[in-house]
């Protein structure tokens, strides 16, 4: 897809929408352009050292130790937003999801899925498999522990110590194929980043020239935030404090793996800027990576990475053009080798893509399951995906496709445990 095809002619209410951003902060011209140097200078040496260590620079750690990492450990998972934890559940049980999804597509034919002619991402939620992925208490543990990588001040409502479940999808990538489906690309929010108050509240550092300052791991603001003012399908409404997606067979580099930008604080401050600045040169030019050649401009009601789709926006989509600085040839790195039962985590901001080509010899083969805090507002659409669920109905921030006259879907009796039930929203605590 072409770089233009991620970003749109905005209408004019946007360019309002910059000016008052920049009329709320004083001084904003000179704090936003000292900022937009410093950030350019400070990318420039984090693609060397990216490029250099490939994906070795991405933490891993195991399932075992996450109750042992010291503060520098995790302040590097932090920094990176990404964390790859093995051996969180056993080999056989993980493949054994992977067979029993095999075997509900087979035994139902008509599920949705692409590509249509060899389905391999699926719409499904209620498998027996993802189910019990989800409710299985290593998954809900690791939920746990990165929902404590966050922290807020003094919210009622807020539990970080127990998880919810947000039921998302998964795929069975054969190899072979170009998947174009998804590049570069951050989830959770497009415009509301800017438009919403609550939202944009949680880059007031980056907006105001503090942007080292910048704490991508604070929920006070982002409790409150709109990430989907548009009613746009297929939009998560929950929040995640990561995404992330459990392994069901080995897969790494080169087999049609996920990638990532491995540095949130840089990319979230360079995505909040960049709508302010226009390139004076070529910005496909060596001559666009230079600081001097950007000039301060809110005439524009355009951001770039954001495009109309469905009625509402897309995106952020950074690109090579829109965003030079970020250098995504070099930066965007591929997840090291997993094994099945291991898993990937990456913070709801971190920019992310997943690989076009699968050159492996096996199926790459994951389920997507997030860490979600108990907070008011997860408590309410969890409460709605649980009455979904029990109706064999796609949860609430999907089409509303049917599942129940599947043969062999999960029901809520496959959920045992009680932190699975409540996790669920079977259960009250």
């Amino acid at each position: 897809m072409a770089d233009s095809d991620f970003t749109s002619d905005m209408p004019p209410q946007f360019a309002a929408l910059k000016g008052e951003i920049a009329a709320s902060i004083p001084d904003f011209e000179s704090k936003a352009t000292k900022a937009w140097g410093e950030l350019i200078a400070e990318l420039a040496t984090v693609t060397e050292q990216v490029a250099k260590q490939g994906s070795s620079y991405i933490p891993e750690v195991e399932f075992s130790d996450l109750g042992k990492l010291s503060k520098d450990d995790v302040d590097k998972i932090k920094r990176i937003g990404s964390v790859v934890i093995h051996n969180i559940v056993d080999d056989e049980e993980a493949m054994k999801w992977k067979t029993d999804l095999e075997e509900f597509v087979k035994a139902n034919p008509d599920v949705e899925g692409f590509p249509i002619d060899n389905k391999q991402f699926f719409e499904l939620f209620w498998t027996k498999s993802q189910v019990r992925a989800r409710a299985h208490p290593n998954m809900l543990a690791v939920s746990k522990w990165l929902n404590n990588v966050f922290h807020v001040d003094n919210a009622e409502g807020v539990d970080l110590n127990t998880p919810l479940t947000y039921a998302d999808r998964f795929r069975i990538r054969h190899p072979g194929g170009a998947w174009t489906r998804f590049p570069p690309h951050v989830d959770g929010g497009a415009i509301e980043r800017w438009q919403d108050e609550k939202f944009r509240a949680c880059f007031m550092d980056v907006l105001s020239g503090e942007w080292r300052k910048h704490d991508p791991y604070d929920l006070t603001s982002r409790l409150h935030a709109k990430t989907s003012m548009y009613g746009r399908p297929n939009q998560c409404s929950v929040l995640r404090t990561f995404q992330g997606w459990l392994a069901m067979s080995e897969t790494g580099p080169h087999k049609g793996t996920l990638r990532v930008f491995p540095d949130i604080l840089l990319s979230n401050c360079y995505i909040i800027l960049r709508p302010f600045f226009k390139p004076l040169v070529d910005p496909t030019s060596p001559d666009a990576l230079d600081a001097k050649n950007w000039a301060f401009d809110i005439t524009s009601p355009n951001f770039p990475g954001i495009y109309e789709r469905d009625g509402g926006y897309g995106g952020p989509r950074p690109t090579e053009r829109f965003h030079p600085h970020l250098a995504l040839d070099k930066t965007m790195i591929s997840i090291p080798d997993v094994k099945p039962g291991d898993a990937v985590f990456w913070h709801t901001d971190v920019i992310h893509s997943v690989e076009e080509e699968h050159l492996g010899n096996e199926d790459s083969a994951v389920m997507y399951i997030g860490a979600v805090p108990s907070t008011p507002g997860n408590l309410e659409y969890i409460k709605r995906q649980a009455e979904r669920f029990v109706n064999g109905v796609a949860p609430p921030d999907y089409a509303r496709t049917l599942e129940d006259s599947f043969i062999g879907i999960g029901k809520a009796e496959d959920v045992t445990t009680a932190a699975g039930r409540y996790a669920m929203g079977l259960t009250a605590a």
